[in-house]
């Protein structure tokens, strides 16, 4: 009689732990789990960028604007125009300045902080007018 204590098998890594989809199964989900991180990530980025954008051309307008409104109330004994409208038909501004977002800048004469002087200022992305995201 033979007696057999235990059989002796070779098993591969794969075959203990769930077979081979097993362990590709986990890589899977780590893989799409950091696709969706990345993409998130990247949605913020791109989200951040744009605001940046709009907050440098907005600073670009403020301040072709600030030249006009100072030659104008250069050639007006130091009046302000009423409305920035007035900068386009004196020949100060080809346009009307507006902010990245398709708002109109807001024209404060006298200013707060110069009394002498005045006060331009874009409502920023939300619009809110003297917001916490202003541009000036």
């Amino acid at each position: 009689m033979i007696s057999r204590r235990g059989e002796s098998r070779v098993f591969f890594p794969w075959e203990r732990r769930r077979g081979l989809f097993g362990v590709l199964g986990r890589a899977r989900v780590r893989l799409v789990a950091a696709a969706i991180v990345g993409l998130v990530v990247i949605v913020w980025i791109r989200a951040r960028e744009e605001r940046a954008a709009g907050v440098r051309a907005t600073r670009a307008t403020i301040t072709q604007a600030y030249f006009a409104v100072s030659a104008y109330r250069a050639d007006h004994a130091g009046a302000c125009p009423k409305e920035l409208g007035e900068l386009v038909t004196g020949g100060y501004a080809q346009e009307a300045p507006i902010d990245a977002w398709g708002r109109p800048l807001r024209l404060t004469c006298p200013g707060r902080r110069d009394p002498q002087g005045f006060d331009l200022v874009s409502d920023g992305p939300d619009g809110e007018p003297f917001g916490l995201d202003r541009v000036e």
